[in-house]
């Protein structure tokens, strides 16, 4: 297998990074952030992302039709990674996960609505799948979607809550699960549009690890009383969202979890190795500590290697229309690309150790406080896009063809 890119990709990685540090500017990108950087959250992001789109850049894997240039997935890939590796704001949600279910299933109505707006990055959206007793298990979503009439117009009307919605307090469109079906748990869900300005939707914050008294990061939880939708903002069949979001969340897996701010922090360990002393003696001397580097980089070039696969594996189904997504492979790299996260924050805790503990940007902190966020957001990173015990749960089942177990 051929793991180098062919000289028109390489040309595109080169165009990527003139036009980054062309736009080079710390409010934008900052690798700090870690796992939270990939979020357009400010003015400024929105505008960088609205200049990807002027480029191009945004929905090159789209059909012809709706604005894009039919490009191989590949390049959405290397785009992403470059994004991810200066700690700036990527695709993936508007241009993958909603974009590309409209291109699928959505109605003409919806299409035209949205899918110009995407390429020009002018919305915003959060994602509601989880609420209190359904988080990985998102075919257990309660709020409850009940035919009605308002204005002369058919719809339906919802009520219930959602947590976890990282953007809701920002975006302008709420991408949202609706039980529609009491009475069967995977056909029973739909997928709806709804502003989230309108009355009847209550927004609350949440403070993650990351957030008070740690930063600024946050996440929310959100109301949903007596909120009417038209039936134009259905997406799809009723009742086959299930079916949509468990194709998006082989997309979310890949896209949420890049491997460029892996190689990253490895290589500020790498560096603090190079340059610290431990008890008067450089640590790169310690046998001890050359071995457990080697052993985090080789498995760095695992989880390298895992994502091409991805990358690979999704490349094929585009190809061959009915072809399924990749599940199994996608599950495998977010499970060992968040667990390994895990391990390398870890090892950065204890190679730097004394003094670890020290936030970002606070003097004199080793690796400056990279192993103190690492250590919180990581842990983070293997619950989103659903929990490493779900990855194994979908490995075996479809993977290995065992019983279900639950």
């Amino acid at each position: 297998m051929d793991f180098e890119f062919s000289p028109e990709q390489q040309q595109f990685i080169t165009q990527v990074e003139e036009f980054l540090d062309a736009n080079d500017d710390p409010d934008i990108f900052d690798v700090t952030r870690e796992n939270m950087a990939q979020i357009v959250d400010t003015p400024k992001r929105r505008a960088f992302m609205a200049k990807l789109g002027e480029m191009g850049w945004l929905g090159m894997t789209w059909p012809k039709e709706y604005g894009g240039s039919e490009g191989e997935g590949v390049y959405e890939y290397l785009l992403n990674e470059r994004l991810a590796g200066r700690g700036g704001p990527q695709i993936g949600k508007g241009v993958g996960i909603i974009g590309k279910t409209l291109i699928a299933h959505g109605n003409d109505f919806l299409k035209e609505t949205f899918l110009p707006k995407i390429l020009r990055n002018e919305v915003e959206f959060a994602v509601g799948y989880s609420e209190p007793n359904a988080g990985s298990d998102a075919a257990s979503m309660r709020l409850k979607g009940v035919r009605g009439e308002r204005d002369g117009k058919t719809g339906w009307i919802l009520n219930g809550q959602k947590t976890w919605t990282t953007s809701a307090h920002f975006a302008e469109w709420y991408w949202l699960g609706v039980r529609t079906d009491p009475e069967n748990k995977h056909r029973g869900i739909t997928l709806m549009l709804v502003p989230i300005d309108q009355p009847g939707i209550t927004i609350t914050k949440i403070d993650t690890m990351g957030g008070v008294p740690m930063g600024d990061e946050r996440t929310n939880e959100v109301f949903v009383d007596d909120v009417f939708v038209p039936d134009e903002y259905v997406v799809g069949e009723v009742n086959s969202g299930f079916q949509y979001i468990s194709q998006a969340l082989d997309l979310e897996r890949f896209t949420m979890f890049t491997y460029s701010p892996i190689r990253q922090r490895l290589d500020v360990l790498g560096d603090h190795v190079r340059t610290a002393t431990r008890d008067g003696e450089p640590l790169k001397d310690d046998p001890l500590v050359r071995q457990r580097l080697a052993q985090l980089e080789t498995e760095a070039e695992v989880a390298r290697c895992m994502g091409l696969r991805v990358v690979s594996e999704s490349m094929k189904a585009d190809e061959k229309p009915g072809t399924p997504p990749p599940t199994v492979e996608s599950s495998q790299y977010k499970l060992f690309a968040t667990e390994f996260s895990k391990r390398l924050a870890d090892a950065s805790m204890d190679l730097g150790a004394p003094g670890t503990q020290l936030r970002v940007k606070t003097e004199d902190a080793p690796m400056d406080g990279r192993a103190e966020s690492t250590y919180r957001y990581t842990v983070i990173d293997t619950i989103g896009g659903g929990a490493s015990e779900i990855q194994k749960n979908v490995i075996a089942r479809r993977g290995l063809g065992l019983p279900k177990n639950f």
